[in-house]
């Protein structure tokens, strides 16, 4: 079966010709894709603010198609790039991640805390983003895995091997010779028919599998990390913005006649042991008038 996804590493189109995961990366990609081309456009402030409309329905169904891309994605993760325990691990991190954070975005937006959807909206893409800096990760750790004399080796199925023979139009004869116990007549010289292939990017295609297998988990780790450390930043340098959402909150929870406006959604004072929020007001110099600071700030 020719595989249909051309650009991905050499072993993954074997598992990818089965129903379970192509079903998945194709309903992992149909809609993550959309989704992260769609979502920029929330974040154009001229946009969000010219066409509500438009960014109410466009954010439903960013949502949905988030949704179905990690319904997808947790159908792959047992074999996307060797399945290690700790790539399946993350995968799942991320999933309940950014499936709390969407949920808390829009309990917010509903709750009229602008603020607070802005920041989990924030931190999901944040989170989610971090599958870009992944593949960076992934192709400099495959390289420099290369340049050990040692050697760094994986353990590949017999049968995701023959794939990737046959997909790469390699004699069989050149894999027997190479992996003796892959041929039939040695099959019972192999547990579970696996063997330990070297990783090298420049290489053999299986070879060149194995350095991008090996580098993957460490890989989505360390970009997880650094997105949710960078976005944590990102909110804590940005304050005035913070504020000045607040107290739009504020007026806007006031004339809904909701409970406690300015803090009627899900905001971190509930949880720690923060000061409870209170409406920044100021005077005019001009006159005892009191107006809200939300107002000189737009």
């Amino acid at each position: 079966m020719q595989s249909t996804t051309g650009s991905a590493a050499p072993g993954e189109c074997y598992w990818y010709s089965m129903p379970r995961y192509r079903i998945g990366i194709i309903l992992h990609l149909a809609s993550i894709l959309p989704a992260g081309f769609l979502v920029v456009f929330q974040f154009i402030p001229a946009i969000r603010h010219k066409y509500l409309t438009y960014h109410r329905v466009a954010g439903y169904l960013i949502i949905l198609l988030v949704f179905i891309s990690i319904a997808g994605a947790l159908m792959i993760t047992d074999h996307s790039f060797g399945g290690h325990i700790a790539t399946q691990t993350a995968v799942g991190l991320l999933a309940i991640v950014s499936t709390f954070g969407i949920i808390n975005a829009y309990y917010n937006i509903k709750r009229l805390q602008i603020g607070q959807h802005r920041a989990w909206m924030l931190r999901v893409w944040f989170w989610m983003a971090s599958i870009i800096t992944l593949r960076i990760i992934q192709a400099l750790s495959a390289v420099i895995i290369s340049m050990y004399p040692s050697g760094w080796y994986q353990i590949m199925p017999c049968a995701e091997l023959l794939y990737i023979a046959n997909s790469t139009h390699m004699p069989l004869e050149t894999v027997y010779t190479t992996y003796p116990v892959c041929s039939p007549a040695n099959s019972n010289l192999t547990v579970d028919s696996q063997v330990i292939v070297k990783a090298n990017f420049n290489g053999n295609p299986e070879q060149i599998d194995a350095a991008l297998d090996i580098g993957f988990p460490m890989a989505i780790w360390l970009a997880l990390v650094m997105h949710a450390v960078g976005i944590e930043l990102y909110l804590r340098l940005t304050p005035k913005e913070a504020e000045r959402l607040r107290n739009v909150s504020y007026k806007r929870q006031l004339a809904a006649g909701m409970k406690n406006p300015g803090s009627a959604g899900f905001v971190p004072e509930k949880l720690g042991d923060m000061d409870l929020w209170e409406p920044q007001l100021r005077h005019r110099e001009d006159s005892s008038e009191t107006v809200w600071i939300e107002d000189e700030t737009k």
